[in-house]
């Protein structure tokens, strides 16, 4: 087990009805504040009155940013820096997903900073201050209601990129899984491939030793498989709801990362899909994770098949520990299908042209040795090789 710090002051609360209390959360840091959201389905829903008249009856006054999108673009994040810098205003409330969620993060960083946000993103720049921020969930998916990432589009060049800083983590997150039921099926789906993801991420380790948080991993992502058929079944579950979004949170909040060094390297080749072709996240993840798994599953067979047995239920092959993996992965597979997600860049319409343009373009972590990943170092042919493998 690795040597580890783990600390998160992200106060959450949780529950039906769970929405009337922001006006009392948002008081706790404020009276003034930078209200940020997507393109009209909060107000379609009826949450935005609900959010506007609590905010109003604790005497909070707000300045709206609608907006934003899936990939949240950083043309609409300096557009927010904008405003905090002229109104003054301190703190940011987001109500959405993971795209307004991260976007209120990197204007809350951008409104403390005299250069250009994107610094902070392309690697030129480490925050130091940031404004407050807190959120309203209304999709299960990022886990960024309690992390300390956040990942921005740039219109110029479309390249996606993260960053990630303690500074960020919300101060508080209110999620209600009522809000949830009216998703559709397509966008629930996309969050639950993002939330499996985002847990693979840290299980696929060299770090050795980590049985306690391998067992957590692999409970988070049975509840998840668990519950996504029951709410496709019923998508007024409230119960199966609330267990899709508290694991999403728990999926990224860092406590399954503590003692263990994560992957990642799945994440950053989807961002180059979905920074260019503007797909969701959760549906190139979908694509690119059984790609890569069965790229790397020779680097630690005995993982992989200890994945398939503990998490889909195979039976361990003694005389083949390979072939359980194999199963693994493909019941992983069977299972994003199964729930109509896509596995393969051409049912996202994406064709071989520009391959070798997401390969270069890919997030170099390393640079000395020009890699990504951490659990197997992968190089820009490596990247291409599982770009073409996912066809």
């Amino acid at each position: 087990m690795e040597n580890f710090t783990f600390h998160n002051p992200t106060r959450i609360v949780f529950g039906k009805g769970t929405e009337d209390k922001v006006g009392t959360e948002v008081k706790r840091h404020t009276s003034k504040v930078l209200l940020h959201y997507g393109t009209g389905s909060i107000i379609k829903s009826g949450l935005y009155q609900k959010v506007i008249d609590s905010l109003s009856k604790s005497g909070i006054e707000y300045i709206e940013l609608p907006g934003a999108m899936p990939n949240p673009r950083l043309s609409l994040v300096q557009e927010g820096i904008d405003i905090c810098k002229k109104e003054k205003i301190g703190f940011i409330l987001a109500v959405g997903g993971g795209s307004a969620i991260d976007s209120a993060k990197a204007i809350a960083v951008g409104t403390c900073y005299e250069g250009n946000v994107w610094d902070f993103f392309d690697q030129k720049a480490q925050p130091v201050e940031a404004l407050g921020v807190g959120v309203i969930l209304t999709i299960p998916a990022a886990g960024s209601e309690m992390s300390n990432s956040m990942v921005i589009t740039n219109e110029d060049g479309w390249f996606k990129r993260g960053c990630t800083t303690e500074i960020v983590r919300p101060k508080f997150a209110i999620m209600n899984p009522e809000i949830t039921c009216t998703l559709s099926d397509y966008q629930t789906v996309c969050g639950i491939a993002d939330i499996m993801a985002h847990v693979m991420e840290r299980y696929f380790t060299n770090s050795t030793n980590v049985d306690f948080t391998d067992r957590l991993c692999e409970a988070t992502m049975r509840a998840v498989i668990h519950n996504a058929l029951l709410v496709l079944n019923n998508p007024h579950d409230y119960n199966a709801r609330a267990e899709i979004m508290w694991a999403g949170t728990i999926a990224h909040n860092d406590l399954l990362s503590c003692g263990r060094i994560g992957d990642w390297s799945s994440h950053q080749i989807e961002h180059e899909l979905s920074g260019i072709y503007d797909v969701p996240h959760g549906a190139g993840l979908s694509v690119v994770f059984p790609a890569w798994m069965k790229y790397v599953y020779r680097h630690d067979v005995t993982r992989f098949a200890q994945f398939a047995v503990r998490v889909f239920g195979v039976d361990y092959s003694f005389a083949s520990p390979e072939v359980t993996a194999l199963e693994g992965i493909g019941r992983l597979k069977q299972f994003f299908k199964s729930i109509g997600l896509p596995v393969s860049l051409k049912e996202l319409d994406i064709q071989d042209d520009r391959l070798e343009e997401m390969a270069q373009k890919c997030k170099i972590v390393n640079k000395q040795e020009g890699t990504i990943g951490n659990f197997v170092k992968l190089n820009q042919q490596d990247i291409l090789n599982i770009l073409k493998s996912a066809l």
